[in-house]
């Protein structure tokens, strides 16, 4: 009876300490004309660390999307890597996963509210947008540049409205006025605890309704099963 008194015990705090465990994502997206780069890091505590690379999205003469994703765990110094794939997502696959989104979202009720209620418990700790836009005709480019601007402000907006901004962003944007240029760098550091994303995922099992969706696309049906 002690023994299981000790093993509950335990098995009580660990199940705390994943409930109170922050999670730290940094989303790191830079676009420099054709070339495009983007690098997921997760952390939680001090020594686990995990990076998803993804260096290359293009599109082949099929019109198909060919993504590249290298999978690294450990610290950058480390070096590790885990996995390095190649997929590529046909403009029927892009079609069937549309298909499943709208299968989903006849499947759940409340969901704007489940969503909602989980995006106000996570915090924007960094948020640094810089671009640099040029189309080679000056007037036209400073008609963008407002766009961009707009379209910035727009962004800044809602995300203070769905969740925690606790830092000021940083945004800038440089017109090149003769030549023509398309640059971004966007860098975003969220954080949420454990317990909070499973108190979300709770709600949206409690909340579904009607038996298993019939879903198509990869992502989407292996979830399914």
């Amino acid at each position: 009876m002690f023994w299981i008194i000790i093993i509950l015990m335990i098995l009580f705090f660990i199940l705390f300490l994943i409930f109170i465990t922050k999670i730290t994502i940094i989303l790191d997206l830079q676009h420099i004309g054709n070339d495009d780069h983007l690098k997921i890091k997760l952390r939680a505590w001090r020594y686990i660390r995990y990076t998803i690379n993804i260096p290359l999205v293009k599109v082949d003469d099929e019109a198909n999307l060919i993504i590249k994703k290298e999978q690294k765990a450990g610290t950058e110094e480390s070096n590790r890597k885990v996995k390095e794939t190649e997929n590529k997502i046909t403009p029927e696959e892009e079609v069937r996963a549309l298909h499943d989104v709208k299968e989903i979202l006849q499947h759940i009720i409340g969901l704007h509210k489940i969503v909602r209620r989980f995006l106000k418990k996570i915090k924007v700790k960094e948020f640094e947008w810089h671009s640099q836009i040029g189309i080679g005709d000056a007037a036209h480019t400073g008609m963008i540049t407002g766009v961009a601007w707009s379209i910035k402000g727009g962004v800044v907006g809602l995300i203070s409205s769905y969740m925690k901004l606790q830092t000021v962003p940083v945004m800038t944007i440089s017109p090149a006025f003769n030549v023509f240029c398309s640059r971004t760098k966007l860098k975003c550091m969220i954080q949420f605890r454990i317990g909070q994303a499973i108190f979300a995922g709770i709600q949206f099992i409690k909340y579904w309704r009607g038996g298993r969706p019939h879903l198509k696309s990869k992502p989407f049906s292996f979830f399914a099963n």
